[in-house]
């Protein structure tokens, strides 16, 4: 199993009373995920145990558990009240609410509750930016690396060529280590959103370029392929998600830009669509989304169909802007 995931060792739930069966169930709950995902569920129902006022998550679970079906979705009902009045975004919402369904479905599953919560989460098709910085905004952070010639100078060129060039996602580059490389095939595995298993990635050679030229100051010594170059930080440690936004968001400050991680992979995305005259299937290999709809939204926003047809509607009937 990869270092990513974190084994929870967990044993039967059968026959158990419901403070026991709470504890063992999270621990269920959490079993094989990747680091990332168990923090981010952490977060979403540590949020929830605040509101239900419990102690521990454990307690949290049990309130649930030892309620019937109309006691929970009550209790969850109130809790989706109570994040719509904090003004939270209907994504936020849904994805605190879907921790909470899951791990009833769980102990569905395994028998704890004989029902399942029908707490429904919040209808949103709100806008959203799947254009990036662009190609032109990616060069100019390169441009802005050119006029340095420091060690973080060439690390950082390697990141942004990753981002871009693979389309590779923010956790991606992190969990990414020296023996994924392999520059004689010109490869790079890449554990993706989701998986459990590695995949083989060819590096372009403008990529390949500005890896090999990172492992120069970099070493051949083993661990994480990007590390802290922090002198703060002891040791050579592997850079975190806060770090590597840091750098993304720095370096588009400085060539005028609001840019984000997954920013450049928006912008990747978006290009690939343009170079390869909208082939969705192609893009969707590139991108390595499982649901090519979401390619498809990125190729309505690159060409803006609602906005060719409100044009050729708008043409049908052509008039003067205001009455003479």
């Amino acid at each position: 199993m990869p270092s990513e995931y974190l084994p929870v060792p967990v044993s039967s739930l059968a026959n158990l009373d419901p403070s026991s069966a709470a504890s063992r169930l999270l621990a269920a709950f959490f079993n094989g995920r990747k680091v990332e995902t168990i923090k981010a569920y952490q977060a979403d129902l540590e949020d929830f145990r605040g509101f239900v006022k419990s102690s521990t998550l454990e307690q949290a679970a049990q309130l649930l558990f030892t309620s019937n079906l109309g006691q929970a979705n009550a209790v969850v009902l109130d809790y989706k009240a109570h994040l719509v009045g904090r003004q939270l975004t209907p994504a936020t919402i849904n994805r605190r609410l879907a921790a909470i369904r899951s791990l009833v479905k769980l102990a569905r599953m395994l028998g704890l509750v004989p029902w399942k919560l029908e707490v429904e989460g919040m209808k949103s098709e709100g806008y959203r930016d799947s254009r990036g910085p662009g190609r032109r905004g990616f060069r100019d952070m390169l441009h802005v690396l050119d006029r340095r010639r420091d060690t973080k100078a060439v690390r950082d060129r390697a990141i942004l060529r990753c981002l871009f060039d693979l389309g590779l996602r923010r956790a991606e580059v992190l969990h990414l280590d020296l023996h994924d490389l392999d520059l004689r095939t010109g490869t790079l595995a890449v554990l993706g959103k989701g998986r459990t298993q590695k995949e083989l990635l060819t590096l372009p050679a403008e990529t390949k370029a500005a890896i090999e030229a990172w492992l120069i100051p970099r070493g051949e010594e083993a661990g994480p392929l990007f590390h802290s170059l922090d002198r703060a930080r002891k040791g050579n440690g592997r850079l975190s998600g806060a770090g590597l936004y840091d750098i993304v968001r720095k370096l588009g400050n400085q060539a005028g830009l609001k840019v984000w991680p997954h920013g450049l992979r928006h912008a990747a995305i978006t290009e690939a669509l343009d170079l390869t005259g909208g082939n969705v299937r192609a893009v969707q290999k590139f991108s390595r989304h499982r649901d090519v709809r979401v390619i498809e939204r990125y190729d309505d926003n690159r060409t803006d169909l609602a906005g060719q047809v409100a044009r050729q509607l708008a043409a049908t009937v052509p008039g003067r802007p205001w009455p003479v």
